[in-house]
């Protein structure tokens, strides 16, 4: 049973309750599992018990970074040509063929850069929605790959079942029959769910969107995941043209269409909501139904801002999510956290969003929408997820408020990454996997692709 001191961090950011922040901070931790939290003086005694001591001057701890909505897949489509400024119609259109000639060892490969480079930018969980499945692909590739990062992790198994024949967005060669979506997504939760604390590896139920899913595939998915006890993720008023559709095909707005089929509660969380109005904020609000912001992503796609102001108001639970890097072209969350703070400024103005509200959306706000009581925050009883950030940093130094600085100017990465109180990144590498190696497993992927296309 080891024990580790992280000390004498200029601040330790806790994101408990009161929010402290501890000047001179020190934290403590046990097999994965925090044992102390205070100022490097009141933790002292603990130095001589320590197995390993950290040392932080300089450096700003927090919670670990909490992606709530990615598709790790969609990492060897970055910059695509004839996806690059259309909006989300047509930017799925561009790709679907792309991701059709997808191989096990590509998911895997994608998945691995996708993880690393959340790694190196703080995060230590991340959700997947994965929800396209060509040539013998299964939701297995993705948790393999992440088990092997040692991230924790909450795998959603997606689906799309309506192709372009039926009035569907994507092609016919890509959906899957629907009794096999739902009977590959048993076999899931019963192998790999795991609902303890402390669990390093979820599933969830995940429906691509409302128009690439029947309305009963919707509907079935609630019932299978509420029997199994998992929870419910899927894509919701992304943009304009989402609306719309809801519209014409539904003949409703996308938050009373997921209200009519049982997609709204604690046990749910929605990807992007840019366009929900007033009435499905407060349906969200009431429900305690989570959103995935995903900033950066609504910006390249030209999607609109989100209105995140009048949902924390509101009550509704928000976290981060960076997209798929095909819709993002970065995983940097803490560049996200910067990015949904500028959004609501410009929006509404420079006093409505503090950075340091963002840092929580990162941390504990996307920890709660993922139903993950305990991480997101550092107090005693919780897990060992933080992350280590030199403020030193070429792209930090001179930031006089420095958490703050965490989100005005951010680091180009973390300089320590620990998830269950085991070191992911160290002195700003990978320490689990290596760097050479995932890139190279990209590259032979990628040429692949190209040469495919």
């Amino acid at each position: 049973m080891t024990l580790t001191l992280v000390r004498h961090a200029d601040s330790l950011v806790t994101m408990d309750d009161a929010r402290r922040e501890i000047a001179d901070g020190a934290m403590a931790f046990r097999d994965g599992v925090i044992v102390a939290v205070g100022t490097s003086t009141e933790l002292a005694p603990l130095a001589d018990e320590a197995d390993e001591v950290i040392e932080a001057r300089g450096c700003v701890i927090t919670p670990g970074l909490v992606n709530t909505h990615h598709h790790l897949f969609q990492t060897l489509t970055r910059a695509l040509p004839g996806a690059i400024n259309v909006s989300l119609f047509g930017w799925l259109k561009r790709l679907y063929p792309i991701w059709a000639q997808y191989r096990p060892e590509d998911v895997f490969a994608a998945t691995q850069l996708g993880l690393a480079e959340l790694a190196l930018s703080g995060c230590t969980m991340s959700s997947d929605h994965h929800y396209l499945f060509p040539e013998g692909v299964r939701l297995d590739d993705s948790i393999h790959a992440a088990q092997e990062m040692g991230l924790r992790f909450h795998a959603t198994r997606g689906s799309m079942s309506v192709g372009e024949s039926k009035g569907g967005l994507p092609p016919d060669s890509v959906v899957e029959e629907e009794e096999a979506i739902l009977a590959d997504t048993i076999r899931l939760i019963d192998m790999f769910h795991d609902p303890a604390d402390g669990a390093m590896l979820r599933v969830a139920v995940a429906p691509c969107s409302p128009f690439s899913v029947s309305t009963d595939l919707m509907r079935q998915s609630a019932l299978l995941a509420r029997d199994k006890g998992v929870m419910m993720h899927t894509h919701l008023a992304e943009d304009a043209d989402d609306v719309a559709f809801s519209l014409e095909r539904f003949g409703c707005r996308p938050g009373q269409y997921a209200e009519d089929l049982g997609w709204t509660g604690p046990d749910v969380w929605h990807a992007h909501c840019v366009q929900l109005d007033a009435a499905e904020i407060g349906l969200f609000a009431r429900t305690r139904t989570g959103v995935a912001h995903c900033p950066c992503s609504n910006c390249r796609l030209g999607s609109g801002i989100a209105p995140v102001r009048a949902m924390l108001d509101a009550g509704v639970p928000v976290g981060l999510g960076v997209d798929g890097s095909a819709s993002n072209d970065s995983g940097h969350l803490l560049n996200e956290a910067r990015q949904s703070m500028l959004l609501q400024r410009v929006h509404l103005g420079a006093d409505r969003f503090d950075p340091r509200e963002s840092l929580w959306l990162a941390t504990r706000g996307g920890a709660q929408v993922l139903g993950r009581g305990d991480c997101g925050f550092l107090e005693p009883g919780k897990r060992a997820d933080f992350a280590v950030w030199d403020m030193g940093d070429m792209a930090s130094a001179g930031a006089w408020d420095k958490v703050a600085g965490l989100v005005l100017a951010p680091p180009l990465a973390a300089r320590d990454v620990f998830v269950e109180g085991r070191a992911v990144v160290r002195s700003g590498d990978l320490v689990t996997v290596k760097r050479e190696e995932v890139l190279a497993a990209a590259t032979r992927s990628l040429e692949r692709l190209m040469d495919a296309a």
